[in-house]
C-alpha cells in the first residue's frame, strides 16, 4: 500500500539532518519546468536503472513525487519491488507543493547554480565582460583563457584561442598551463556558475595571477555578436611535472585546512559500510582518461568540477557521505572544500588510489532481456505489413531520423499495444526497452509476449542501408516530456533562449527561502577559525 506524506511534513523531512533521497520520478523536460529545489531527477523511464546508482542503501528515507497523475504510485511499487523499504509518495505531487505555499524552481541542477551566485556575491569573484575580453585579444595582451567545462562540452563551442582544462583539473594543471605568474587568467563556461567556479578555485588556491571570471561564459559572448569556435582540441596536458604537483599539493592541502574538510582512511570506510547507517558514495574526481585505465571497486567516476556542477547527477541522498579521492592529493580536497560549502558531508581518501578502500557494487535488479530482431528481419516484416515499431529514445533523437512508419513512445505514457502482430522496440539502451516492456506486460501479458528489440538498435537499421525519416514536430513539442527546450535551445543559436537562461540563473537567489539559503556554508561561515 502507497505510503502519502504532506508537503509540510516533507519540508520538516528535508530539514531535519538525517538522510533523505527525494526524487522527481517526471521526464527531464516536466522536471526542468518545475520542481522541488532539493529533488533528484529520475525518471520513471529510468527508474530501475539509476536508483541503485543514486540511492545505494536500500533502508533511505525516501519521497517521490509526480504531477499528481498516478506515475509516482507506479514507481512507489517499482521501488518497494527492488527492495526499498522507506517508500513515500508527495500528496498532490508537484504542485500539492507548490498549493501549500513552498517554491517550485525551473532549470536544473538548481542548488549547484544558486551556489555558483552565492559564491560570486561572497567572495567577490572578479570577472570580465565579452566586450573587455575581446577586447584584450584585439590588443594582443598576454592573457590566457581557460574553459572550465569538459571536452565534450567544449567541443561544441568556445570562446577563441581558449584551451580546455575542466575545473577539477585547474588545481593540478594551471602551472603547466599558464606557466608565467604574472599573465592574466579568464575562466569561462557556457553561462556563469563554472566560469565563477573555476576562477574562485585559483584564487582560493593562492595563485599569483590576476584571475578573473568570464561574465555569461559562451552565451554572453555570443550575445554581444562576438565568434564562437566550434571543434577545438586545445586541452590540458595529460603530464604534469612533479615539481608542480607537489607545490600544488600544498595549496591544496592548505585549502582543505582552511575549510576543515576532513580526511577518512580505508578502514574507517569499511567501518561506515559494516555498520549500514549511512548512504556512502565513493567518487572518482580523476579525468575519463585515468578512471579508464583502473579505480576503486564501487567507486563512481564524478569529474571534479561535474561533481560540483551537477552533484545531484552523481549523489541522490541529502546529508550522504561523500568520500573522494585522487592519484595526487590536490584534485579531491579542492573538490571537498567546495562541497562541504555547498552543504555536503564530503571527505577526502587518504592514500586515494592506493588506500585498497572499496565499496560494495550497488544491486541492480531488471526485468529479462527481449528476444531480439534483425534489422533485415525488421524490414522484411515491415514490407509485409506484419510488425509495427515503436521507438523509446529520446524524443529530439527521434525527430532527427527513426524507421519510417514508427511511433514514438515514453515509459509513463505507454501507447496500447497491437494485438494481432508482433512490436519492435527502438532503444539506445536495451534496459529502456526491458523496462516499458515489463510495464506492457503487467496490463496486456499476451501483446507484449509479442514484443521485440531491434538488434543493435537504429545504428544497426542504418548500417544495413535501410532508410530513415525525420520531422521538425513529430512527436509535437507537448508531448515531449524528456526535454527542456530552454536548457537546450541556447546552444543552438537561440539568443532568446540565452537571455531566459541567464535571466534565470541570476534570478535563483531571490526564490530561495531562509532555510534553503541557510544549508548553505558560503564565506565566513565555511572557514575553520
Amino acid at each position: 500500500m502507497t505510503s502519502f506524506v504532506t508537503a509540510k511534513t516533507l519540508k520538516a523531512w528535508l530539514h531535519d539532518g538525517a538522510e533523505i533521497a527525494l526524487f522527481d520520478v517526471r521526464e527531464h523536460g516536466q522536471y526542468g519546468e518545475a520542481h522541488l529545489f532539493y529533488a533528484i531527477p529520475l525518471p520513471y523511464s529510468r527508474l530501475e536503472i539509476d536508483a541503485p546508482r543514486l540511492a545505494p542503501r536500500r533502508a533511505v528515507r525516501m519521497v517521490i513525487y509526480d504531477d499528481n497523475d498516478g506515475v509516482a504510485e507506479r514507481a512507489a511499487e517499482r521501488l518497494n519491488a527492488i527492495g526499498y523499504t522507506s517508500v513515500h509518495v508527495l500528496e498532490g505531487g508537484a504542485q500539492g507543493w507548490a498549493h501549500a505555499g513552498f517554491t517550485l524552481f525551473a532549470g536544473v541542477n538548481v542548488p549547484s547554480k544558486t551556489f555558483g551566485e552565492l559564491v560570486e556575491m561572497a567572495y567577490h569573484t572578479p570577472r570580465v565582460t565579452a566586450r573587455e575580453l575581446a577586447a584584450m585579444r584585439e590588443r594582443g595582451d598576454d592573457v590566457v583563457i581557460v574553459d572550465g567545462r569538459p571536452v565534450s562540452e567544449y567541443l561544441k563551442m568556445t570562446i577563441p584561442s581558449s584551451i580546455c582544462c575542466p575545473n577539477g583539473e585547474l588545481g593540478l594543471r594551471i602551472r603547466e598551463l599558464v606557466p608565467n605568474a604574472t599573465t592574466p587568467i579568464v575562466v569561462n563556461c557556457a553561462g556563469r556558475t563554472r566560469s565563477i567556479i573555476g576562477a574562485q578555485t585559483l584564487i582560493n588556491l593562492g595563485i599569483p595571477n590576476p584571475v578573473m571570471a568570464l561574465e555569461n561564459g559562451t552565451q554572453g559572448w555570443y550575445l554581444e555578436d562576438l565568434p564562437l569556435e566550434q571543434g577545438s582540441t586545445r586541452r590540458y596536458p595529460d603530464v604534469v611535472a612533479p615539481a608542480t604537483v607537489k607545490d600544488m599539493r600544498e595549496a591544496s592541502q592548505q585549502l582543505a585546512t582552511r575549510f576543515a574538510v576532513p580526511e577518512v582512511d580505508a578502514a574507517t570506510l569499511a567501518r561506515w559500510v559494516a555498520e549500514g547507517e549511512h548512504s556512502l558514495f565513493l567518487c572518482d574526481v580523476r579525468t575519463p582518461e585515468e578512471f579508464a585505465k583502473g579505480s576503486l571497486p564501487g567507486a563512481q567516476h564524478a569529474p571534479g568540477g561535474q561533481l560540483i556542477q551537477a552533484t545531484d547527477q552523481y549523489v541522490g541522498v541529502r546529508h550522504a557521505r561523500l568520500v573522494l579521492f585522487d592519484a595526487d592529493g590536490v584534485r579531491a580536497p579542492i573538490v571537498a572544500s567546495w562541497l562541504r560549502q555547498l552543504g555536503h558531508d564530503a571527505y577526502v581518501l587518504r592514500d586515494g588510489l592506493n588506500s585498497n578502500a572499496s565499496l560494495p557494487a550497488p544491486a541492480t535488479a531488471l526485468p529479462q532481456p527481449l528476444p531480439e530482431i534483425s534489422a533485415q528481419a525488421l524490414a522484411g516484416a515491415l514490407a509485409a505489413g506484419t510488425v509495427h515499431v515503436i521507438d523509446l529514445r529520446p524524443s529530439m533523437t527521434f525527430r532527427r531520423a527513426h524507421v519510417p512508419g514508427a511511433t514514438w513512445a515514453i515509459r509513463p505514457r505507454l501507447p496500447a499495444l497491437a494485438a494481432d502482430r508482433d512490436t519492435v522496440l527502438i532503444a539506445d539502451d536495451p534496459r529502456i526497452a526491458q523496462l516499458a516492456a515489463a510495464d506492457w506486460a503487467a496490463r496486456a501479458p499476451q501483446a507484449a509476449s509479442r514484443l521485440k528489440l531491434l538488434a543493435g538498435g537504429i545504428a544497426a537499421w542504418t548500417a544495413a542501408g535501410y532508410a530513415t525519416e525525420g520531422s521538425d514536430s513529430a512527436p509535437p513539442d507537448a508531448d515531449c516530456i524528456d526535454y527542456l527546450f530552454f536548457v537546450h535551445d541556447r546552444h543552438d543559436g537561440n539568443k532568446a533562449a540565452a537571455r531566459q537562461y541567464l535571466a534565470w540563473e541570476t534570478g535563483l537567489l531571490a526564490q530561495l527561502d531562509a532555510q534553503e539559503l541557510g544549508a548553505f556554508r558560503v564565506g565566513a561561515a565555511a572557514v575553520q577559525p
